[in-house]
């Protein structure tokens, strides 16, 4: 006799719908014995359709990001694979596919094949605890914003892992450089996100997007802008994509890799933009609220945010020329750094004196805060950089570097 497996009164799973739809859809068919079985299953389920949707999701952003930037230059961009272009994504990994997998002969071979698993990991495992709608979260954890921050420090040490177990210099160099700018940018991301949890009073994703009654954009927008450039910095985008700088290092760290391994580490390159986007688009433009039809149309809202996001990453790599690595890292330390401890202090302070410990931060408190910032931001930027502009010394042109004397 077949009976109808349900979740328990109370638990946690009840809130999440994803997990409650796929576990009460197996539950017609398991009996009361193999209840168990649901839970791993549905468990399986999720965690199938995150993954895909993670390659999708980068699939359809190479072939975007391919033809946005072909406008953007007045060329064509990809149009022979499928209706302008569609396939064209597929057609690369299929062609990566068939390629031969080659490992170096000095690799060391079992880092070596795990540095595309390292790399992909980091950015499923950040998507889980994203929320796309309400109550939609594979993973809804109290402590998801510290989460994602631990979470986002395994990309480097793949990065590392891939310039060290390939035995080659160029690749050690890009792998090198990219650690130095993970470390250095993720100081004033973590920052700028303590501000964030400031002001929503707590490190739940859902209390993030549920305490923006007015969105954080506009409510810190220093640290908007922190975050999106530290984020970029962390994602090796332009202008920042000095470790696979192809005229100083070949293809950087990942120069060695070939067939489906280096599809996967492209693949996990481009899923960590989608994923980013999520980032932004939850702590920044609050989630899958949107201005009206927020409950139905929660998903729809999120991903217009994701793509919103999305198409100001590519619009900035067809927009800035690469920096030099010193550029980099002064940027990071002498500009970002000491805005995101003006972007700290204010918003404690702010959230000291407006804030109550029963309610939190009303609309209104949140208003008071944004003419605070807007202003705090223009002035903040304004004076460090100029600051900072002035601490950079111009280089000298190579006629004056040198002395020519007549022999």
């Amino acid at each position: 006799m077949l009976y109808r497996c349900q979740l328990a009164e109370g638990s946690l799973l009840n809130d999440n719908l994803l997990f409650r739809g796929v576990y009460n859809g197996l539950g017609h068919i398991l009996p009361d014995w193999l209840c168990w079985l649901g839970f791993v299953l549905a468990g399986l389920v999720i965690m199938f359709i995150l993954t895909n949707a993670v390659l999708l999701g980068a699939a359809i952003f190479v072939w975007s990001e391919r033809r946005l930037i072909a406008r953007m230059q007045n060329r064509v961009g990809p149009n022979r694979w499928g209706p302008f272009g569609l396939f064209t994504p597929i057609a690369d990994v299929l062609k990566l596919m068939s390629k031969e997998d080659l490992v170096p002969r000095g690799a060391d071979r079992i880092a070596f094949t795990l540095v595309p698993v390292v790399m992909m990991a980091p950015v499923i495992l950040m998507l889980a605890v994203v929320p796309f709608a309400q109550d939609t979260v594979l993973a809804d954890i109290n402590v998801g914003v510290l989460f994602v921050v631990g979470i986002t420090a395994i990309s480097g040490l793949g990065i590392f892992m891939a310039g060290w177990a390939s035995g080659n210099r160029y690749a050690l160099f890009g792998a090198m450089r990219g650690v130095a700018i993970l470390i250095s940018y993720e100081v004033p991301v973590v920052l700028a996100l303590v501000g964030i949890v400031l002001a929503s009073g707590s490190m739940r994703m859902t209390d993030v997007v549920e305490a923006q009654s007015i969105p954080f954009l506009v409510v810190q927008p220093l640290a908007a802008f922190i975050f999106i450039v530290g984020v970029s910095a962390e994602l090796n985008r332009s202008p920042f994509d000095v470790l696979e700088a192809e005229s100083e290092l070949i293809a950087g760290y990942h120069i060695e890799y070939s067939g489906t391994k280096f599809a996967i580490i492209q693949a996990a390159e481009y899923g960590a933009v989608l994923a980013a986007s999520a980032l932004l688009a939850t702590f920044f433009l609050a989630g899958w609220v949107g201005p009206f039809l927020s409950g139905p149309l929660g998903p729809v809202w999120f991903l217009l945010k994701i793509a919103f996001f999305a198409v100001l990453f590519i619009w900035a790599r067809a927009t800035f020329p690469r920096l030099r690595v010193d550029q980099i890292m002064s940027f990071a330390w002498k500009f970002l750094f000491p805005l995101s401890i003006v972007n700290l202090f204010a918003v404690a302070l702010e959230v000291y004196f407006l804030g109550d410990a029963q309610s939190g931060l009303t609309q209104g408190d949140l208003g008071i805060m944004t003419g605070i910032n807007l202003g705090l931001t223009v002035l903040a930027m304004a004076a460090y950089g100029r600051l900072f502009r002035d601490r950079v010394q111009p280089r000298q042109p190579v006629s004056q570097r040198f002395t020519m004397t007549p022999v």
